[in-house]
């Protein structure tokens, strides 16, 4: 590159990264400081007794929906907590391994299963499946739903955690983002960039802010006042949505309500993609249905990529001594702001230096994603194609 470009108009562009790199560490809410972002179970004792009613929409989730009754059955919380399960047309026998695990863990009277009816069109199976749990919940008459996955396993004081959080701070909805699987090198790979680029398109600290647009949620973990998701229309005003968490968390705040984003130490998913294609099948389900399938917002995304994450390590072998400092310079303002995300997830601290090869694996993600769309097959979960041109 320097050798067709003057000095000047290089060691420019090799300062964008460096800025790009310290608007995100001062002026991006904080996103990366996870000490302030992370649910603190020890302030639950504070929560009053409140109602509870636990959503679980399941298809063929046989294999881990033992676990996540089990740590519901074991909340440490004063209040009631009520579980319906819908079984959306599952074929592996969820709706017994549910009863089965309620049951020898003596919860079978606060289990609820209802078998779901025929996905309607225009809705998404999972927001389908969790209208249907809202409806049985009514009766009921909660204080509070919590709607999760079959595949969360609790800690103990989860339920307690998110109610102290809502009562005391008058949020409609609050959300943690669960812990993921790093079981294997891919996950430990590609599982703390995910939720560190979530974190760093909705900065915790502006989705709680209520001057801010700023609007989002994490689907395994959300408690909701029944009468914020009222407000709003219920889930039928969502209904078609993909990404139905953040649609859900935009729509109770652009309606007035208060809303809240932590990282849950201690309730985790149970679910392990394991290689780096599973991974990539998961982030492109709903990569492009995020551009909201704009294919300016995507050639925007992928400049972007390349600017805040990539040039910065080309910049080092260019040849020119100033552009390699400045490049330095973004690796190391890049590396620190990852690092905390490493040393949540336990890793070693050299993982933080990955996110220039993470970047590209996703990028690769996000063009699938596009594939994937326009193939008919995008947002393919568990044999739906729930987001594809029509």
């Amino acid at each position: 590159m320097s050798m067709f470009m003057p000095a000047s108009g290089l060691h420019m562009i090799a300062a964008l990264p460096l800025l790009v790199w310290v608007y995100l560490l001062f002026a991006r809410g904080g996103f990366w400081r996870l000490g302030e972002i992370a649910a603190d179970s020890a302030s639950a004792a504070a929560a009053p007794a409140r109602k509870v009613i636990v959503i679980i929409p399941a298809r063929n989730e046989a294999l881990l929906i033992g676990a996540a009754l089990r740590s519901l059955a074991r909340q440490v919380y004063n209040g009631l907590i009520h579980v319906v399960v819908i079984d959306d047309d599952s074929s592996d026998g969820t709706a017994q391994a549910a009863l089965a695990a309620a049951r020898a863990c003596g919860a079978e009277s606060r289990l609820t299963v209802i078998h779901g009816t025929a996905l309607p069109r225009g809705w998404t199976g999972k927001l389908w499946a969790l209208s249907q749990g809202v409806a049985a919940a009514a009766p009921f008459d909660p204080d509070y739903l919590l709607l999760t996955d079959a595949d969360i396993e609790h800690g103990p004081a989860s339920v307690e955690s998110l109610v102290a959080d809502a009562e005391a701070h008058g949020r409609h909805l609050v959300s943690h983002m669960v812990r993921l699987s790093t079981g294997t090198a891919a996950e430990r790979l590609l599982i703390p960039a995910f939720v560190f680029f979530f974190f760093k398109l909705y900065p915790p600290a502006w989705v709680g802010a209520s001057r801010r647009k700023t609007a989002a949620a994490a689907g395994g973990c959300i408690l909701i006042r029944p009468q914020a998701l009222a407000r709003i229309g219920g889930l039928q005003a969502i209904r078609s949505s993909i990404i139905d968490d953040c649609a859900l968390a935009r729509a109770v705040k652009a309606s007035g309500g208060r809303l809240s984003l932590k990282l849950a130490r201690d309730t985790r998913s149970l679910r392990t993609p394991g290689s780096s294609a599973a991974i990539g099948a998961m982030i492109s389900r709903t990569a492009f249905a995020q551009l909201r399938h704009s294919y300016l917002a995507l050639a925007g995304t992928l400049l972007g990529l390349f600017l805040t994450y990539l040039l910065a390590p080309t910049l080092i072998f260019l040849g020119d001594p100033l552009a390699a400092l400045l490049g330095l310079a973004a690796l190391l303002l890049m590396s620190l702001a990852y690092l905390p995300m490493i040393r949540f997830y336990g890793l070693a601290t050299p993982w933080c230096l990955c996110l220039p090869l993470i970047v590209v694996l996703y990028a690769g993600a996000v063009l699938h994603s596009v594939v994937q769309y326009n193939r008919g097959r995008g947002g393919d979960w568990k044999g739906r194609m729930q987001d594809s041109v029509d």
